[in-house]
């Protein structure tokens, strides 16, 4: 059965995957305790119940998996990464922001290699995909146009050029936003034109927004405007509803109104945020409609590449900001089914993809994946979709399929081996601090 779940389905066969809990996220909300999804070449055809669907389609001679015991869920989508900071995992941990940058990141980005930024793209991938991610979207990097041959340039023209040769390619799989890294270091010209370009080519926009007060401090003093990054953003004219915006923690509550009028999508980091930059108003966002999705932004601002650790923290993050703020709790506030919209259905309408993934529903792609419960850490299971986010760990996701291919079987990625992935990143992270000169004091006594 392994070896059979490693290939592609062929466009004529069907899987179908059944005696699972199917936990759809349509928009109906609909979990089925005994489900099936059925599934030719990279499209879901059924889903249902699981003698309803195998009784449907037993005239086509489907093969059939039993995933007794276990969920399967959408894939996963982590709308804000760094697959080229894999390699800096750990370099940058409780320091303030400018050792942070000045000390630590910039120095390992300027000695970074095009062989470097690979080998950390495939180590961020695996880790990814462990953690049940079949989609994510790229913020930026050193040479990440090399690993992806140049397809998230910096320059406008550039970029332009890229998203005409490389959109839609690798099967559909692979999709040309134009990248912004911030507004402190984007002129007014380059801010305007990639919004037009973006708006000519239907295309979305990735950008660093109000992601510290200094941020918004420069942006008052420079142009004018009375408190920050989405208030100038407004008036260009640059709040879209294609824009995602990464991180997005200091902004007042006309801001929060500015961003859910123009459909702007936020990508919310929790780690990250905690780790450096400050509590995002992320309830007043929901509460106005603002579309919030869930990211682990770059290894130096978090360590854990893992969105299933970012559900367990957004929940209980935005639950402490509420005794932060008022001074009293809410254990509501951002339930459990909240945060797997932000992780799944969110995820998907952030990446502009909401047609094609985020559930389980006929016609959409086949991303999904299998969690196994039956462990220490998620026994026992008396609230499902609690248990998801509260419970569940990498560990317990199984496998993974994107675009009706397994990727990861029984927990092993079929289509790398992760063992050299991982020697050659050891390697390649040690002698790339050795260039950038780049020391880690010790925290204890070492003999």
């Amino acid at each position: 059965m392994e070896e059979g779940r490693q290939q592609p389905l062929k466009s004529s066969s069907i899987l179908v995957l059944h005696d699972a809990l199917i936990v759809t996220m349509d928009s109906h909300k609909r979990v089925f305790r005994n489900g099936a999804v059925a599934v030719r070449g990279d499209t879901i055809i059924a889903v249902g119940q699981s003698q309803d669907i195998i009784s449907q389609l037993s005239y086509l001679s489907p093969q059939l998996l039993n995933l007794h015991g276990h969920f399967l869920l959408p894939g996963l989508i982590n709308t804000h990464v760094h697959t080229s900071q894999q390699l800096g995992r750990g370099i940058a941990d409780d320091v303030d922001l400018l050792t942070w940058l000045h000390d630590r990141i910039w120095p390992y980005e300027s000695n970074m290699t095009e062989d470097d930024s690979y080998i950390s793209t495939l180590l961020c991938g695996i880790e990814l995909i462990h953690s049940g991610v079949t989609c994510f979207a790229e913020a930026g990097g050193q040479h990440v146009s090399e690993w992806q041959r140049r397809l998230n340039g910096w320059e406008y023209v550039s970029q332009k050029d890229l998203h005409k040769k490389y959109h839609n390619t690798a099967d559909g799989r692979i999709r040309i936003w134009f990248g912004l890294r911030q507004i402190m270091n984007s002129t007014d010209r380059l801010l305007t034109e990639t919004r037009d370009a973006a708006k000519q080519l239907n295309t979305g926009i990735h950008m660093h927004v109000a992601e510290i007060p200094y941020e918004n401090q420069v942006v008052v003093e420079r142009q004018g405007v009375d408190h920050g990054t989405v208030t100038y953003l407004e008036k260009i004219k640059l709040l879209q509803d294609n824009l995602l915006a990464a991180h997005t923690v200091w902004v007042n509550e006309d801001e929060v109104g500015l961003l859910s009028k123009s459909g702007v999508k936020v990508s919310h980091c929790p780690a990250a945020a905690m780790h450096m930059l400050g509590f995002a108003p992320i309830r007043e966002m929901i509460d106005a409609g603002v579309c919030v999705s869930l990211g682990t932004d770059g290894a130096p601002s978090n360590n854990r590449m893992s969105i299933v650790d970012e559900m367990y923290l957004a929940s209980l993050i935005n639950k402490g900001r509420e005794v932060f703020g008022k001074g009293t709790t809410d254990p509501t506030v951002l339930p459990a089914e909240t945060i797997l919209e932000m992780a799944t259905t969110n995820g998907a309408k952030s990446v502009l993809w909401d047609k094609e993934i985020g559930s389980l529903e006929v016609g959409k792609k086949a991303d999904m994946i299998v969690v196994n419960p039956s462990s220490w850490s998620m026994m026992p299971v008396h609230d499902c979709i609690s248990s998801l986010v509260y419970c569940m760990r990498t560990e317990n996701i199984t496998s993974l399929m994107c675009n009706g291919r397994w990727i990861m079987v029984d927990k092993k990625i079929v289509t790398l081996n992760e063992e050299e992935v991982i020697v050659m990143a050891k390697k390649a992270s040690s002698d790339l601090l050795k260039r950038a000169g780049i020391q880690i004091p010790s925290r204890m006594n070492f003999l």
